[in-house]
């Protein structure tokens, strides 16, 4: 059971990074990451939707606080796909794809602030680093020689930022209903945000376009299958495993822009990349606001 779990959870990861280097064939042929972000989060509700309407017990529903925090989260998961396409957009996929990555740093200095964890010269030390490596990935020390423009390096970081938001709401929703119903009052919420944010006319051609396939494989792997097979993978895998196969989403889709966009990296952009994804995934193993997400989830599947 735990080695089929953990399975699911490097699915899911692999499937977020696809959604990645999709995306970035997406905005390379003219769709705004916007009208991108749409179709992903739109495609993906339909999915969850399914999924609560087959597990409908204990969703939790009636909760007042359930709909706020899963639509705070939804606020969150929306940034998280608008920046993601954006820094995308504006850069690569490699370089959006590890800024995303550094998501856990900003968890950790919220979880600072709210007292959630307790700082410590280690976990200071190691979020040092991860901005070095930001550094070193974006060359923001040499905007003129840089490649990674300021937009991009700043909607990779914002991308991360509004993960962070998605895992705090969801913490606070967790106790009351389910992960699908958090999930679909999530995409709920983010669909309707972007769907009023993008371009109405490029929105609507995206239906009849050639391109659709795309969407549509975009919005089942990215949001869809991907999400359902991570909260399901977390009921039986330790967060150590979880938190150690996440780091196949940035390989993957450094890979798919790599090999399908022929996008390259400089030697120093690598060894920027390196030490986000080492430094990223050792915070991630401390961190005590991850592990009590799986928990609550392991609880309420217990519960049913």
């Amino acid at each position: 059971m735990q080695s089929m779990s953990a399975l699911l959870v490097v699915l899911a990861a692999f499937c977020w990074g696809l959604s990645g280097g999709i995306g970035g064939v997406l905005t390379g042929a003219g769709w705004e990451p916007l009208v991108v972000s749409f179709y992903r989060g739109a495609i993906g509700f339909l999915f969850v939707l399914a999924w609560l309407a087959l597990q409908p017990r204990a969703s939790g529903l009636a909760s007042g606080r359930l709909w706020f925090w899963s639509a705070f989260a939804g606020l969150g998961v929306a940034g998280n796909f608008a920046f993601y396409f954006i820094s995308i957009a504006e850069g690569s996929v490699a370089v959006a794809a590890t800024l995303m990555y550094c998501a856990p740093v900003f968890v950790y200095l919220v979880s600072f602030a709210l007292r959630f964890e307790r700082p410590t010269l280690l976990k200071w030390f190691s979020i040092a680093l991860v901005m070095i490596g930001v550094v070193l990935l974006t060359g923001v020390y040499d905007v003129e020689a840089g490649e990674v423009t300021l937009l991009a390096a700043g909607a990779g970081l914002l991308s991360g930022l509004s993960y962070a938001l998605f895992i705090f709401g969801f913490k606070y929703a967790a106790p009351h209903g389910s992960p699908q119903a958090i999930l679909v009052i999530a995409f709920a919420v983010l669909a309707l945000i972007l769907f009023l944010l993008s371009d109405t006319e490029q929105t609507v051609a995206a239906l009849s376009t050639s391109s659709w396939p795309l969407f549509l494989v975009l919005g089942v792997i990215g949001a869809g299958l991907s999400f359902i097979f991570y909260i399901v993978g977390l009921n039986h895998t330790a967060p150590a495993i979880a938190s150690i196969v996440a780091m196949v989403e940035p390989v993957t889709a450094s890979l798919f822009g790599v090999v399908v966009l022929d996008e390259r990296l400089e030697a120093v952009q690598l060894l920027g990349m390196g030490l986000i994804l080492v430094t990223v995934t050792a915070l991630t193993l401390q961190s005590r606001m991850l592990v009590t997400i799986v928990m609550k989830l392991r609880v309420r599947r217990r519960k049913r």
